[in-house]
């Protein structure tokens, strides 16, 4: 359950920063020219695992953070992360073994080493 709630509360940070990402700034100019190679940005990680979990599973206080974040968001992107769902088949399949579909979506966290965790609401 601790891990549930580190893991939402990860999430909430990582849109956040996402956010702050695609605001566009003037980036900061170096006081001399680098020698060095420029660093290649790293790649995003790839998908390890993926784990499903009901937002009723959730503690209550998590629960609140990821409603607020759903309708920080907007229904253009959640139909935007329900539509990567639909295309990313293993993801597709996680949510299928639970009897879930990519409707059933509220939010995903990607965690550095590969775990995707998906926040589900069952309709009714």
């Amino acid at each position: 359950m601790r891990m549930i709630t580190t893991l939402a509360t990860g999430a909430a940070l990582a849109l956040s920063m996402a956010a702050n990402a695609q605001t566009p700034s003037d980036p900061p100019k170096p006081s001399r020219p680098s020698t060095s190679a420029p660093q290649a940005p790293s790649a995003p990680p790839t998908i390890q695992s993926v784990n499903v979990v009901d937002i009723s599973e959730l503690p209550a206080a998590t629960q609140s953070q990821v409603t607020e974040i759903v309708a920080q968001r907007g229904d253009g992107e959640l139909q935007k992360l329900r539509s990567s769902v639909d295309s990313t088949p293993t993801i597709k399949s996680a949510l299928e073994a639970k009897g879930l579909s990519s409707t059933h979506v509220l939010f995903a966290q990607m965690s550095e080493n590969g775990l995707l965790t998906i926040v589900t609401k069952k309709a009714g």
